[in-house]
């Protein structure tokens, strides 16, 4: 190895070592706008308790109910009004039911440690269900650690309702303008899914198409989240809410047809297609209602003849008043009942490998740093258990390299509470101080963990001396609380574990290849239900669109794991590339092409079962033969080709 190369992720430029890539990743801030209206919220939310507390003489309530306020402002990230409902109070009312758990065994020794164990198993499991209910655990374990080491107000009942009445004063001012920008963020949410396909159509035939296909499939992700969760409230034939599905429903024909254009057509030769679709996507956003004028070239061949036909029809549905004009179905399927949802969920998470080997990690270490605490004198001792909750929260990334950027994060922000804690009087100025640090914790959670670590440590140490008066004094204690939860984390949370050791891509990315199996046995089969196979084509690309977020948390863990990781990555751009593939092919068939044989479609099916078994074993075992049955002029020959790549990159003679 050569003075420059870099091993295990660390290396030598000009002599010099250099820190390993997974930190450098973590430590520089992401190209993310500033959130201006969250970060007004936050100032506002956190700084007017601890005035009214003053004014009314009860600084300890002002600091609960802005400690409240702070676990609002870090859960208020949804762009939906409705769902900012769901992000904000639930997690509250597990918040509120935490704290009084924590409260009932305060000093209690022991029993404390035991039931706040049992929270930590519960809080675990329960955040394997989704984003409201990670948060929701988030919060209840939290809650009740705190309520378990810090010293609160009687009677019992207070705490939970200041700290409610922090989270409900967040919810208020998240919701001020949705009397007048009710439907905005879905109807911004469907113009952002149109201007990205326009820019898939700009790219198509280039080299930056895989690119923008993943930012089309992210987009539909968020557009469909947001508008089947309001339409699940709303049965209306008649709502706009059903006018913006009908909009976002017509995007799925013109994703298909870029895909055959991609390979086939003449888009990247006809930059009228994506001029026509970057209106629609004005259109959208800005809610007009005028006839449609295409001037568009005209089509040549099947591909060619997919994109006209799909664009015409979205120019039509989206320029009708008419909410839904043509009875467009719900092609993703509306959601199943609340009570259906609430059951399914719940065997889902008791029946859950998963979900109960992460509440047992969680437990571990909750349980063996509140048994520290209990054994050893730690001055304000919550906060090693608050550090390992932090760490331990399975979808805030790698365990390991948030260990490492908690610390660094807290280390930073010990130096801003240090001097606030040094320099600043207690009383009235907290209120000025607050609002300025209340307001770097959005603007600093956009750019990554280390920063919002950063920006809300300050925020938690003045509303602690808020309630213990003992400034300056807490730095040190904390500072090395941290330290202590993070050891934790790392030992018992990430290192006696041998999955730590291991990615879950290829687990994920088997499970992806065997939808596509079926996918493409489906859409190139008899059967014709076009909604079966959209559905089919959108909870693949789902599925691996988390498989590209798991290879993205990879990336941050220390070697081998990193290196592991990277491995994956070309299987999965040829896996998303055989289902681009398979789409055109179907396309292209609907629009005059001749359909493939059944023999082709069965052997590529199996080729591609073949090829899931070998990934779930972690030995691929697939051979991979040269020559491919089917006709070389035929509409399947790409589908084959990709598929014969995939399994080239998976073979023995190249191991990933």
């Amino acid at each position: 190895m050569t003075m420059g190369e870099d091993k295990g992720g660390t290396g030598t430029r000009a002599g010099r070592l250099t820190p390993p890539d997974w930190l450098v990743k973590g430590l520089l801030p992401q190209t993310a706008p500033i959130p201006w209206a969250a970060v007004a919220r936050a100032a506002v939310a956190l700084s007017a308790p601890l005035a009214i507390g003053l004014a009314a003489g009860k600084p300890m309530y002002g600091a609960l109910v802005s400690m409240g306020a702070l676990s609002g402002v870090i859960g208020d990230t949804a762009d939906s009004y409705r769902m900012r409902i769901f992000n904000i109070a639930v997690p509250q009312l597990f918040g509120a039911v935490g704290v009084t758990l924590g409260t009932l065994v305060y000093g209690e020794g022991w029993q404390a440690v035991v039931a706040v164990t049992v929270v930590a198993l519960v809080s675990g499991m329960i955040s394997s269900i989704g984003a409201v209910a990670s948060v929701s655990g988030l919060l209840l374990l939290l809650n009740t650690v705190v309520g378990a080491g810090l010293p609160m107000p009687e009677p019992w009942w207070k705490p939970p309702l200041l700290l409610s009445l922090g989270g409900l004063f967040v919810l208020v001012l998240s919701l001020l303008a949705w009397p007048l920008r009710g439907r905005e963020p879905e109807r911004a949410a469907v113009a952002a899914a149109y201007a990205s396909v326009a820019e898939l159509f700009a790219s198509a035939g280039t080299a930056a198409y895989d690119e923008k296909r993943q930012a089309v499939t992210q987009s539909l992700n968020t557009s469909y989240d947001l508008i089947l969760a309001r339409r699940a409230h709303d049965h209306g034939r008649s709502s706009p809410m059903v006018r913006l599905l009908a909009q976002l429903n017509v995007l799925i024909p013109l994703v298909e047809g870029a895909a055959a254009a991609h390979r086939y057509g003449r888009a990247s030769r006809r930059p009228e297609i994506a001029a026509a679709v970057r209106d629609l996507a004005d259109a959208v956003a800005e809610g007009r209602s005028e006839p449609p004028e295409l001037a568009l070239p005209e089509p040549e061949g099947p591909a060619d003849r997919a994109v006209d036909t799909a664009l015409r029809y979205a120019a039509t549905v989206v320029h009708k008043t008419d909410p839904d004009p043509y009875n467009v179905d719900d092609r993703l399927g509306r959601p199943a009942a609340l009570r259906v949802r609430v059951r399914r969920v719940s065997r889902d998470v008791m029946l859950s490998e998963g979900s109960w080997r992460y509440g047992l990690r969680l437990a571990l270490c909750i349980g063996l740093a509140q048994s520290l605490v209990s054994l050893v004198p730690v001055t304000r001792s919550y906060w090693v258990a608050l550090t390992v909750t932090f760490v331990m929260k399975p979808d805030f990334g790698s365990v390991f390299s948030r260990a490492v950027l908690r610390a660094l994060g807290t280390a930073a922000g010990l130096l801003v509470a240090a001097a606030v804690l040094s320099q600043v009087p207690r009383g009235w100025w907290d209120v000025p101080v607050m609002m300025v640090l209340a307001a770097l914790i959005p603007a600093f959670s956009a750019k990554g963990y280390a920063f919002q670590t950063a920006a809300v440590t300050p925020v938690i140490l003045l509303l602690s001396d808020v309630l213990n008066h003992q400034g300056f004094n807490l730095v040190v204690p904390r500072l090395v609380d941290s330290l202590i939860g993070c050891a934790i984390a790392l030992v018992a949370g990430y290192l006696l574990w041998p999955e730590s050791w291991h990615t879950r891509i290829g687990d994920r990315l088997a499970a992806a290849v065997a939808e596509t199996a079926g996918y493409v046995g489906h859409a190139l089969g008899a059967d014709e239900d076009q909604g079966e196979r959209v559905r089919r084509r959108r909870h693949i690309y789902r599925d691996l669109s988390s498989v590209r977020s798991e290879f993205q948390r990879a990336l941050t863990e220390p070697p081998p794991v990193g290196a592991r990781a990277a491995a994956w990555w070309p299987l999965v751009v040829a896996v998303e590339r055989i289902v681009d593939a398979t789409t055109a092919a179907r396309v292209r068939v609907d629009h005059g092409a001749e359909p493939p044989a059944p023999a082709e479609v069965t052997d590529i099916e199996r080729q591609l079962r073949e090829l899931a078994e070998g990934l779930r074993s972690n030995v691929v075992l697939v051979k991979v033969r040269t020559e491919l049955e089917g006709d070389e002029q035929g509409v399947l020959a790409p589908l084959r080709q990709e598929v014969k790549a995939a399994r080239a990159i998976a073979s023995p003679e190249r191991p990933a």
